[in-house]
């Protein structure tokens, strides 16, 4: 049994809201963790697209030029903390000469205008998702919350993430958990 001064290290893992989260915010949500520790944690939401904006729409609003090259992507909302902030959660092949967080041995998160304007001519990662905005919990915010029967933490994947449509996201999560979202219930308990 663990002493409850430890914590359990959720970075590099997704986090699936289960039914009766309370905040329509997080309604459905799958979030990747990029970090967490006992200061607090931080996430993006990776299936929640912004309806109507477009990583070109998103380009050419910070006047970066495009080409032939770039992307037709969406651009997701990540969470609601500072949703006018871009990340960009993306493959190991590229890192930024300014900052890549490099999350796990599969995934890294850069936030440099560097990394837009790497993707528009090309020379991005392989698999890129940009976000507007984070998820954030202060210390011992998130393990209360899951304690709370708020969220499942499941292992991350690049098929999960990058592969499935957006809607397709959270019931694959949890199929891939072997649970079957019609049989959540939103009710924490003890046996």
């Amino acid at each position: 049994m663990q002493s409850p001064e430890t914590t359990v290290d959720f970075t590099g893992q997704v986090l699936i809201a289960m039914p009766g989260m309370g905040d329509p915010r997080f309604d459905r949500s799958v979030i990747y963790m990029c970090s967490h520790s006992d200061k607090g944690a931080m996430g993006l939401i990776v299936n929640k697209p912004n309806r109507g904006l477009r990583f070109g729409d998103l380009l050419e609003q910070m006047s970066i030029e495009t080409s032939d090259e770039t992307p037709d992507m969406p651009v997701y909302f990540g969470g609601p903390v500072e949703h006018g902030r871009g990340f960009v959660l993306h493959s190991r092949d590229y890192v930024s000469d300014i900052s890549t967080l490099e999350v796990s041995p599969t995934f890294a998160m850069t936030a440099t205008q560097d990394i837009l304007e790497d993707i528009a001519v090309g020379k991005g990662p392989a698999l890129a998702m940009m976000v507007l905005g984070y998820a954030g919990w202060g210390p011992g915010q998130l393990e209360q919350e899951i304690s709370q029967n708020g969220w499942l933490t499941g292992e991350a994947s690049h098929a999960l993430i990058f592969e499935n449509p957006a809607d397709e996201i959270w019931p694959d999560s949890l199929r891939r958990m072997g649970v079957d979202a019609v049989a959540l219930s939103a009710t924490a308990g003890r046996a």
